[in-house]
């Protein structure tokens, strides 16, 4: 698959695919004989990953330690799944975050559709 397509398929710019793969976020891409990049299935399954991490707010310094890491072998096992169960805290934690945010915006609304069909606020003497 070229890169043109690559980047359709994902919704990320050409240019984002070449600096992932030249930071190390992504494997070194094969090129064809006309130096044109031909991705590979393994190529997508990485850039399928760093879209996700990305998205779940992965730093791409902790990407690159951890395709590093991966291509060192099973040695690493134990630093990945730390790594990846760290990330999984820190979303979780965001996660409550954002509930509470949206409990509290509810509480909100509901004070202001009860006001609009009353035209006061609850506190508010008639």
């Amino acid at each position: 698959m070229k890169i043109k397509e690559v980047s359709a398929k994902y919704n990320i710019s050409q240019d984002t695919l070449r600096y992932y793969e030249n930071i190390g976020v992504i494997p070194q891409v094969t090129r064809d004989k006309n130096g044109i990049r031909c991705y590979s299935d393994d190529d997508l399954r990485w850039i399928e990953l760093a879209i996700c991490l990305r998205g779940a707010g992965l730093a791409l310094d902790v990407l690159i330690e951890y395709r590093k890491l991966f291509t060192q072998g099973n040695s690493t096992i134990e630093k990945r799944y730390d790594l990846l169960k760290n990330q999984k805290e820190q979303l979780i934690n965001q996660k409550i975050q954002i509930d509470e945010t949206i409990d509290r915006l509810d509480y909100k609304i509901k004070i202001y559709e009860e006001a609009m069909k009353t035209g006061k606020f609850p506190w508010e003497e008639n």
